[in-house]
């Protein structure tokens, strides 16, 4: 479908530079977040520690799932993590034979402090977008995220 004198494939190299943008920019507030969290913690640690963040306790197997991750390396990120009391690890009540990850207490305030400062960086660059622009953004990639699949 053309539309605006714009032919698709140039439409589409446009869009894939964008955003490419847009996820380079996402990784440097995401590392910036890390190394402002503790200096220990590096990117995909920070990762970890967000999804339990916004999910709760949980198997590693299900963490490892929802980040694309091999077990392996979720463990060797894991190790570290609950060395630093950032996570600890507890029997699952229901199979004691797995284990259940969660942040501590401390670890979840370090971390709505961290996403905190990761929205603002984000809001700033959204400064000067009326509502009616930030919300049809909002729109056009849940739409293009659904047609992912993802």
């Amino acid at each position: 479908m053309e539309d605006a004198g714009i032919p698709r494939e140039q439409a589409l190299l446009e869009l894939g530079t964008q955003l490419n943008a847009l996820l380079s920019s996402a990784r440097a507030f995401t590392a910036e977040a890390a190394a402002d969290f503790t200096p220990a913690v590096s990117g995909a640690s920070f990762q970890v520690l967000q999804w339990l963040h916004a999910v709760g306790a949980t198997r590693s197997t299900r963490v490892a799932e929802a980040l694309a991750m091999d077990r392996s390396a979720l463990s060797r990120l894991l190790q570290p993590l609950t060395q630093a009391r950032l996570v600890e690890a507890y029997p699952d009540p229901s199979d004691g034979r797995v284990t259940i990850y969660a942040l501590t207490k401390d670890a979840r305030k370090k971390m709505d402090r961290a996403l905190a400062n990761k929205g603002n960086r984000f809001s700033e660059r959204l400064h000067g977008w009326s509502s009616t622009e930030i919300s049809q953004l909002a729109g056009l990639l849940a739409r293009l995220n659904d047609a992912s699949g993802g």
